[in-house]
């Protein structure tokens, strides 16, 4: 086998590759060697078929398979040798087109390869991390919130009018055309003015009814109204208004705390205030996280395969587009152009991508099992009654695996990274966090 190389050009590289008739009439042979013993054939014992016949036999079939073999082993080699890893699969083509057998076959092999990454010393990344305390007020917040979601409605004075967060209690019945319709119909239905959960533009029509008073409704069905025949038809709703409730907060006592599973009120005090720091801590990360890749983005700089950056920026692209124009489902559409923008963001993406995961690499930081089988349970509580649906489809899609695993390696790597780096705490309130937050959602 002989290898030139025709192209070193940045991080592009290029092969012709030659494999000699000799190289692959030896691996046709020996495949025929190592069949024999097992192959029969008329007039013939098993295993004493003459090398001849089985070579004019099954020669031209095994020939393609050596040749496939003799090829793939020649770039795992090449790849072996030079130590190169590529960007993405290699391309590789035949140049004899007019190849028979006797011939040599001529292989021309081109690829990007991963760059090398440097080493960095962390210890110049300094960074703040944004430390928030639980305070009582804001556990008290949380208590009333808790309160309010679990309000009941008690009876406005008699001739009191409806307002917005009122209940009304009512009998009503939905016509198209003056014609009734399946399931238009109910009475004594309690619906609370505000809450958005009929028809756009039925709850506001009661605002200001009062018990007693008989209100025609007309609305328009959206057009993309589940029963079809409905779907963007005008329909009147004949409504009695039976009673008008005014919202009560529950009252924060031991009661209410046994409604959230809370042994007493103490108990759900813990349970909030834990909740609260769970919360903050994650926020803190989230902005320590992106202040880190910041300050990588400025340290660590390396070229990039051109096909790796194309691949992201287009697919940035697209994704921005398809959430610029969420009516559009399919791939139905014009061709979407990379902007300057669009390659800037592929840049870092790619760049501290290939850092993390060389790192990660190099200090040998896996995912372990365990860490698979807790993303692999959240995710499946994410679809309440189909889990085992989730289980088979995720034990069958790598490429979903490759998705959940990714993440947790990452974490992993910036924790590593974290550790090395120069960090300090820095306290701050509720509101500052907040607002720290804010900030990271106006930069992307």
């Amino acid at each position: 086998m002989q290898v030139t190389e025709t192209l070193n050009e940045g991080l592009k590289r290029a092969y012709d590759i030659v494999i000699t008739a000799k190289e692959l009439d030896d691996k046709v042979n020996a495949k025929l060697v190592e069949a024999q013993p097992t192959l029969e054939m008329k007039g013939f014992r098993k295993g004493k078929v003459p090398m001849a016949m089985m070579k004019k036999q099954f020669g031209p079939r095994v020939l393609g398979e050596a040749m496939q073999e003799t090829v793939d082993s020649a770039v795992s080699k090449h790849f072996e040798d030079c130590g190169d890893r590529p960007a993405q699969q290699p391309d590789i083509q035949m140049t004899n087109e007019d190849w028979k057998e006797g011939d040599d076959v001529m292989v021309a092999m081109t690829y990007e390869r991963l760059p090398d990454v440097p080493e960095v010393d962390f210890k110049q990344v300094k960074l703040e991390r944004l430390v928030a305390k639980v305070e009582d007020k804001a556990v008290d917040e949380a208590l009333e919130s808790l309160a309010n979601s679990a309000k009941n409605f008690e009876d406005r004075k008699k001739g009191a009018k409806a307002k917005n967060g009122d209940q009304v209690v009512i009998n009503f019945s939905g016509s198209v055309d003056g014609v009734d319709f399946e399931g238009g119909a109910a009475d004594d239905y309690p619906l609370e003015l505000g809450s958005n959960s009929f028809i756009p533009g039925f709850e506001e029509q009661l605002v200001g009814t009062k018990a007693g008073d008989n209100v025609d409704v007309k609305v328009t069905f959206p057009d993309d109204y589940t029963a079809e025949n409905l779907a963007g038809k005008e329909a009147l709703f004949k409504c009695t208004v039976n009673a008008v409730r005014e919202p009560q907060p529950a009252e924060i006592n031991d009661a209410l705390a046994t409604q959230f599973g809370a042994e007493d009120l103490k108990a759900l005090k813990t349970q909030v205030s834990e909740r609260l720091a769970s919360e903050y801590g994650g926020a803190a990360r989230s902005i320590l996280k992106r202040k880190l890749m910041d300050s990588l983005d400025k340290l660590v700089k390396f070229d990039l395969p051109p096909s790796m950056l194309q691949a992201e920026a287009d697919q940035i692209a697209h994704q921005l587009w398809h959430d610029e124009n969420p009516d559009v489902e399919g791939h139905d559409h014009p061709e979407i152009e990379t902007t300057d923008e669009h390659n800037a963001l592929a840049n870092r993406r790619v760049r501290l991508g290939l850092f993390l995961a060389e790192l990660g690499g190099k200090r040998e930081i896996t995912v372990s099992e365990q860490e698979m089988q807790q993303a692999v349970m959240a995710q499946a509580r994410q679809y309440p009654g189909q889990e085992q649906q989730y289980f088979d489809f995720i034990q069958k899609n790598e490429q979903a695996l490759q998705g959940l695993r990714a993440p947790i390696f990452e974490d992993k790597v910036v924790d590593y990274i974290l550790e090395l780096s120069d960090v300090t705490d820095k306290s701050v309130t509720k509101a500052q966090l907040q607002k720290a937050v804010d900030a990271l959602s106006d930069e992307d």
